[in-house]
């Protein structure tokens, strides 16, 4: 097995684009919402991206294991409710909001594998931490329903909306708890991959159906939208990430990850021109200072220690 190396200024500025990249795909999706439905836009690029993964995978020549086919249809199946959780989200509320709780997966996934293995235990940091973001998410709520301003933000921002990103960022922590608890943690990533983008197509293009989520109106804006999502966020950034977990420190490249839900909150209000309210910021920083907490909490502890031994 090759040893993970640490971040160098490559690796850093990479990390940034990818926080970028992944900020921007809630916009991406909003702001094209008026011409092709949320649900619908991430079936397609879900079915795409998987067509792309599985033409990868034949011009690598790498074999297919069956075996884990059960804990791979459970991800596929989480994955596509993630899905369906922000897809009906970004109907509902701003991409800001939806980037933010959505980004609440660490912390679900601290408690479920917390239930799930004993190496797994959280320390009081992380308790600490995971109580932090619920008030953080408690104070967003109520805190930011009480802020709003005018009619225009009302209908940018909606408590089902973004207790359906909540529902999405429950959904992706339990797949984490899937990968790392089954035979999908020493599955290739590309297959694990693979499962996710099937579930999501297989279970958004026929709620998007169901739900009359179909219309389409094709125009510049949606073309470029859809190949930005398909082509740049699905696959691309994703096969970029799963590398950089392959050669570098999982936890030094984890921190990064916080920047995506800040720059979601910037980008939407500097592109989409959606309302920012202070009740909501206050509780995005508790979210975002509890998700550090639950994920960085070694090294907070030997902070700690230091500081009480100095």
């Amino acid at each position: 097995m090759n040893q993970r190396k640490p971040l160098d200024k490559t690796v850093c500025a990479m990390m940034i684009v990818l926080c970028l990249i992944w900020s921007l795909q809630q916009i991406a999706v909003k702001a094209v919402a008026h011409n092709i439905a949320p649900m619908m836009q991430i079936a397609l690029r879900s079915g795409a991206a998987f067509v792309l993964v599985t033409l990868l995978m034949l011009w690598r020549k790498e074999r297919f294991d069956w075996s884990c086919w059960r804990p791979g249809a459970v991800i596929g199946l989480l994955f596509g409710l993630e899905y369906i959780g922000v897809g009906e989200a970004l109907r509902r509320t701003s991409a800001g909001h939806t980037v933010v709780f959505l980004y609440t997966a660490p912390v679900f996934a601290a408690i479920g594998l917390h239930l799930k293995l004993p190496s797994e235990r959280l320390s009081v940091t992380q308790w600490c931490g995971i109580a932090l973001s619920f008030c953080g998410v408690a104070y967003a709520f109520w805190g930011g329903a009480s802020n709003k301003s005018g009619p225009a933000a009302a209908a940018q921002v909606s408590l089902l909306g973004d207790a359906l990103a909540l529902m999405g960022g429950a959904a992706w922590g339990a797949t984490t708890v899937v990968i790392r608890s089954t035979r999908l943690s020493n599955t290739a990533p590309n297959q694990t991959l693979l499962y996710q983008l099937g579930g999501a197509f297989l279970l958004l293009l026929p709620a998007a159906v169901l739900s009359g989520q179909t219309y389409f109106a094709p125009s510049p804006l949606v073309w470029a939208s859809l190949a930005y999502q398909t082509f740049i966020m699905s696959f691309a950034s994703l096969l970029a990430w799963f590398w950089l977990l392959r050669h570098y420190l999982a936890s030094r490249l984890g921190v990064f990850t916080f920047l995506t839900p800040v720059m979601g909150v910037i980008l939407g209000a500097t592109l989409l021109g959606e309302p920012v309210e202070p009740g909501f910021v206050v509780g995005g920083v508790g979210v975002l200072m509890g998700i550090m907490a639950v994920s960085l909490h070694t090294a907070i502890d030997n902070w700690s220690r230091r500081i009480r031994a100095s």
